[in-house]
């Protein structure tokens, strides 16, 4: 059966390019390596024998390498879509899943190292606690690891609430589209994890709520939110997949009953994702979302291991405890962070 034009616009979306030089275009031999791991995954590679060969699971260390060529994609697809139910989502997720994270191997790959004016000024606050060279160093090894932490918690953001969002089958908004409205004297909208307009609710979706420090806007904007779905005509959910207990989680979870919302944590948050997903869905998130973060979250240990940063000509090599990870490098002036200034809001304390 040919696709739909919905399903012919979603395939088409997600096999695009993002246009930047570290995004990626999912060709018809990836796409087709992404069929083998949903053929895998719902146990329907006897009906689909092209496709039934294991070239490695999309956490695998080396994803650029994962094609299959020499078939006709979009032929086996939909014959995939006329057997099972929710195939396309699922193959959707996988394909979101997969570009994110061959974009965050080009970033590895890419992302420059700190120039002297990034870093210079940060050494003031350690400076005569080591040999100066060996300051500068650690200044430019602990720069570059805050870069590629914080596009990762990017990329994270990028893909964690749209596929849950998916899931589930709901839509993610941005503030400029979204049906859900600020009070007061802000105009606009708000961004939306989900949507779900079929039963008339709106999602927030966190892994963790944290008691670091935030902004007393950022966090009055989170207390708000439910208050604004509700005021808006939906029903404000909360969803926190870890459950640990902590003032800022009690203080949000009563804004939300306040609001007339629903609250889900910990296990009640994913019985309630994989109800609302239906089996195939449901399986996707176990698979990809589910055991792998509680897989790290149980190996976070209170002991570290050892941690050692090797560079030399093209490549770095990460070696944890008895781990190692090497990096090809081509540096990208695309990903180069701005050199530090002082922000407008600093008291400098040093006025008469």
């Amino acid at each position: 059966m040919p696709l739909s034009k919905s399903q012919l616009q979603a395939l088409t979306k997600i096999r695009a390019s993002g246009g930047s030089d570290i995004d990626s275009t999912l060709d018809e031999s990836i796409c087709c390596y992404l069929l083998t791991v949903l053929a895998r995954d719902l146990n329907i590679t006897k009906d689909f024998p092209e496709i039934a060969v294991n070239l490695g699971g999309i956490f695998s260390p080396n994803p650029e390498k994962l094609r299959l060529k020499g078939l006709d994609f979009l032929e086996i697809y939909e014959r995939v879509l006329a057997k099972v139910a929710d195939a396309d989502g699922y193959f959707l997720c996988l394909a979101k899943l997969h570009k994110a994270r061959l974009k965050y191997s080009r970033i590895l790959m890419a992302q420059p190292l700190p120039t002297a004016d990034q870093v210079g000024p940060r050494g003031l606050l350690q400076y005569g606690s080591m040999g100066t060279p060996a300051l500068a160093a650690f200044l430019f090894w602990r720069k570059w690891m805050f870069d590629i932490d914080n596009r990762a918690g990017q990329e994270t953001g990028y893909l964690f609430e749209p596929i849950i969002a998916h899931c589930i089958g709901g839509v993610a908004f941005g503030a400029k589209n979204s049906p859900i409205k600020r009070l007061g004297e802000k105009a606009g909208g708000r961004q939306v994890d989900c949507l779900r307009e079929e039963i008339k609710a709106a999602y927030e979706v966190k892994i963790r709520v944290t008691i670091a420090a935030s902004g007393q806007g950022r966090w009055g904007e989170e207390l708000s939110f439910p208050t604004e779905v509700a005021a808006s005509g939906y029903k404000p959910v909360l969803l926190v997949l870890d459950p640990t207990s902590n003032a800022k989680l009690i203080e949000l979870t009563g804004a939300f009953h306040e609001a007339k919302g629903d609250v889900y944590l910990g296990e009640a948050a994913w019985a309630h994702l994989e109800s609302a997903a239906g089996k195939t869905m449901a399986r996707f998130l176990d698979k990809y979302v589910k055991e792998p973060i509680a897989d790290i979250l149980d190996s976070s240990g209170q002991c570290l291991p050892d941690l050692t940063l090797h560079s030399e000509m093209g490549k770095i090599r990460i070696t944890v405890g008895d781990e190692k990870i090497e990096i090809a490098r081509k540096e990208s002036l695309i990903l180069a962070t701005g050199v530090d200034v002082i922000p407008d809001d600093t008291d400098s304390g040093l006025s008469a």
